[in-house]
């Protein structure tokens, strides 16, 4: 059984993207800006489609990108009620500069030992000053030492599914056995941007005071005033190269691009903005199908009432180029031969098909949007006889 769809060809277009997105392959001809640098991606942060890609899943030295996961796993503890972001932390000797050479020369928040300071407050060092003592007095406070803390960003990653990337520490100075992916770390930036608002707003604040010592957010995109870049990260070392994750937002439409192995600070910048700009230019963010939305009415036999409405089970969003619309079409497809009652609510009972010239683009579950129960004695002689007729 297949019914055509009545949905306008601009709705229904933004599905196909989802032919793409598993393997970056775009069916149209559109041809994204040349990046310098050693991987990139571009993606839309509400479907999490790539949009363009390069050598996105080599591995990286992430660098102060790892700190994305140490503030993911602050946060999620926050969730989870262990800790609150008004808990006081005590600082200890172990995130103190002084005592420790492996941060001379590295980024700091300027903790003191035995300094009393907010969970909120160091999480705005980790994210504005990308300070690496305030990571380590974290991951002390919420998981007992770095070791610990370690194993849960780890753990993270697994449940996020993040297939090339592995931590060793807990602020991103280098580490044998550390690496990430550009896909990976858009991703994380996806996970992070869609959790707690009020913590997600850290990572547009532009500066930190702290024991007297006022520092910039080194994410320069958060000054262009054309873009409304409101986060990530940056993150640098020699092996490294220059890395920036920079997050744009026009209206609903929200896009994430991750470069890794920049040129310069200011190069790196230049990258993240070309790739925002063309995507922002380009594509536009869709809502094709609205949870419990009726797209059509099927007939259901020895059923009361006899007829059932069918739609999505959930709220479908894909990123479209906004000027490719024509040749695409949309059918479902009933795998029963007949519906037949009872029939319960978000029962599966086919398949939304999107083609384009007779080519499966995407598809998706249809299912009954209202339960359907069995009709009288009366009504379900009547259909018996007029199926058999």
């Amino acid at each position: 059984m297949k019914r055509r769809l009545s949905v306008s060809l601009s709705v229904v277009v933004a599905l196909i993207s989802s032919a793409y997105a598993d393997d970056d392959t775009m069916p149209f001809p559109l041809t994204p800006p040349a990046i310098d640098a050693a991987s990139w991606v571009l993606m839309d942060a509400t479907t999490g489609q790539i949009l363009t890609a390069g050598n996105p899943d080599e591995r990286r030295n992430p660098a102060s990108l790892t700190k994305l996961m140490t503030g993911y796993v602050v946060d999620r503890a926050i969730d989870q009620k262990r800790i609150t972001r008004d808990d006081v932390v005590t600082v200890g000797k172990d995130a103190w500069a002084a005592g420790n050479p492996e941060f001379k020369g590295s980024s700091l928040m300027f903790l003191k030992p035995n300094e009393k300071v907010s969970v909120r407050d160091l999480s705005r060092g980790v994210i504005i000053d990308s300070g690496n003592d305030a990571c380590v007095a974290l991951a002390d406070y919420v998981a007992g030492s770095q070791a610990n803390f370690v194993t849960l960003m780890n753990q993270y990653v697994s449940k996020l599914g993040l297939a090339n990337t592995h931590f060793e520490t807990v602020h991103g100075l280098d580490a044998p056995g550390q690496f990430s992916t550009a896909r990976d770390l858009a991703k994380l930036s996806r996970a992070i941007i869609a959790g707690e608002p009020d913590f997600y707003q850290m990572y547009s604040e532009k500066s930190l005071t702290w024991n007297g010592i006022t520092q910039q957010n080194r994410n320069g995109l958060l000054w262009d005033k054309t873009l409304h870049v409101d986060g990530l990260k940056t993150g640098h070392t020699a092996s490294a190269g220059f890395n920036i994750i920079a997050s744009s937002v026009e209206g609903q439409h929200r896009l994430i691009a991750v470069i890794m192995g920049g040129k310069s600070s200011k190069g790196r910048e230049e990258q993240a903005r070309k790739l925002l700009t063309w995507g922002q230019n380009t594509f536009d963010t869709v809502q094709l199908f609205h949870a419990g939305k009726k797209i059509g009415d099927e007939q259901v036999w020895y059923g009361n009432p006899h007829q059932v409405a069918v739609g999505t089970q959930q709220n479908y969003y894909l990123s479209v180029p906004r000027s490719e619309v024509k040749d695409v079409k949309a059918t479902y497809v009933i795998d029963r031969p007949l519906l037949e009652a009872p029939l319960k609510a978000n029962e599966p009972i086919g398949t939304i098909k999107v083609l384009d010239k007779g080519k499966t683009l995407a598809t998706y579950p249809l299912v009954t949007l209202n339960a359907v129960n069995q009709g009288g004695i009366v009504t379900r002689i009547e259909d018996y006889l007029k199926l058999k007729l």
